[in-house]
């Protein structure tokens, strides 16, 4: 048997006490529960354990009344659906009541409550969320997930076509475990299913989709994922502004991450992805509902001014004042992506990767200088408000940039009583 008994997050005294409530411990009778999912599959592949669900026999209802005497805060966050969050020092955990899907639709499913956890568990997305955990820590497999989490091996549970009819959004989800998890070949059979429903995705909520892609793009390594998206014509379906430009950047982009020390940027690997166009950008944000920041992440590389990478220090400070580092960074981030890819044997590749890292570096360290001179100062000099005082400022400014940001207030008041007179 498999056990995570010496774990340390199953050692978690809140934890124990949550499995021995629902266990029937302190003389409530009846009821079974479970550690499912994430915890359970992430500690058999030695990686890192977040949150923690529970499913159980008993109804959401029975999981609130023993909590309720038990003294255990309970807050109904899905009962339609079986869900209760039980919350102990401030730490959830979700439980939720074994299942069995009644009517799907692609995106909605309609459940009735079970007891059957065979039943649960044939009804789930992957083998390798499908695997529970008992009380003693041992690990119940009922759907061949731990031989798929002995090959790495991303599979849908039963028929794959099936599992996707369920819910629309597994084609996504069926990738992006795969980044994160799978290795070698995709499942031939997932494969296959997710491209002939492609085009159900379009049936799905535009927040879903994104929220989906998103975490796909924040895998250490998407490529491969993405080269299959793109194989079976997945990622064309979700982002057609992909197909031209391709994904042949992300490989040397994590690549640079990672001997750079940079977190995985979702942002970053979709705009290594799309093309730097703002009005193909911008519809691409609506689209998919992206958030205000990222919406603006997106059109500030975009409209980023180009940067040589031979340009002084001097001239690409004045190029920050006047654009602004956020564009720029990313897409410095982004050529010495593709330089560091080219260098390997390649000099020139090589000098150019260091000349586009130290302007980075500047752009990541630049702080912008503040121009000593106001409205009010062109004014006290005798100027009425009106066009002609952000002219004068204008033309001040940009002869202060000029001269990278020398001339203190005294001399700029010298030059602006000048012009004037």
């Amino acid at each position: 048997m498999t056990g995570l008994a010496d774990q340390a997050w199953f050692r978690d005294p809140a934890l124990g006490r949550i499995l021995a409530l629902l266990n029937g411990a302190g003389g409530a009778g009846g009821g079974e529960a479970r550690i499912v999912g994430g915890a359970v599959r992430n500690s058999l592949m030695d990686l890192p354990v977040s949150d923690i669900d529970i499913a159980t026999t008993l109804r959401p209802e029975a999981v609130m009344e023993r909590a309720a005497e038990a003294g255990i805060k309970a807050v109904p966050t899905g009962l339609q659906h079986g869900t209760v969050t039980l919350v102990i020092d401030g730490k959830p955990f979700e439980v939720t009541t074994l299942r069995t899907d009644v009517e799907t639709d692609g995106r909605h499913a309609k459940v009735a409550f079970s007891t059957d956890w065979k039943a649960d568990a044939e009804r789930r997305d992957l083998t390798i969320n499908a695997l529970y955990a008992d009380a003693e820590g041992e690990v119940v497999d009922l759907v061949g997930g731990l031989a798929d989490i002995e090959g790495r091996n991303i599979r849908f549970i039963g028929d794959a076509a099936k599992r996707i009819a369920e819910d629309h959004l597994r084609i996504l989800r069926f990738f992006r475990f795969f980044a994160y998890y799978g290795s070698g070949r995709p499942d031939a059979e997932g494969l296959k299913a997710c491209s002939a429903a492609r085009s159900k995705l379009k049936m799905l909520s535009a927040e879903r989709v994104w929220s989906e892609l998103r975490k796909l793009l924040g895998a250490a390594d998407p490529a491969r994922a993405l080269l299959w998206m793109r194989q079976v014509a997945v990622l064309t379906e979700i982002l057609p502004e992909s197909e031209r430009w391709g994904i042949d950047a992300i490989p040397s982009l994590v690549a640079t991450e990672r001997a750079l020390g940079w977190a995985p940027d979702p942002l970053l690997r979709l705009a290594a992805i799309v093309p730097p166009d703002a009005a193909r950008l911008e519809a691409l944000a609506a689209r998919l509902k992206l958030s205000n920041a990222e919406a603006a992440t997106l059109k500030a590389w975009a409209m980023a001014a180009p940067v040589n990478d031979d340009m002084s220090s001097a001239a690409f400070e004045r190029l920050l004042y006047r654009n602004g580092p956020d564009g720029i960074m990313t897409r410095l981030k982004l050529a010495l992506g593709v330089a560091r890819g080219k260098a390997e044997g390649d000099f020139d590749e090589m000098a150019r990767s260091a000349r586009l890292a130290k302007l980075l570096d500047q752009a990541a360290n630049w702080k912008k200088p503040q121009f000593p001179l106001n409205g009010s100062d062109v004014i006290s000099v005798g100027i009425a408000s009106g066009p002609r005082v952000g002219e004068l400022l204008a033309g001040l400014e940009n002869q202060w940039v000029e001269e990278n940001f020398v001339s203190d207030r005294a001399a700029l008041l010298a030059r602006l009583q000048e012009r004037v007179q």
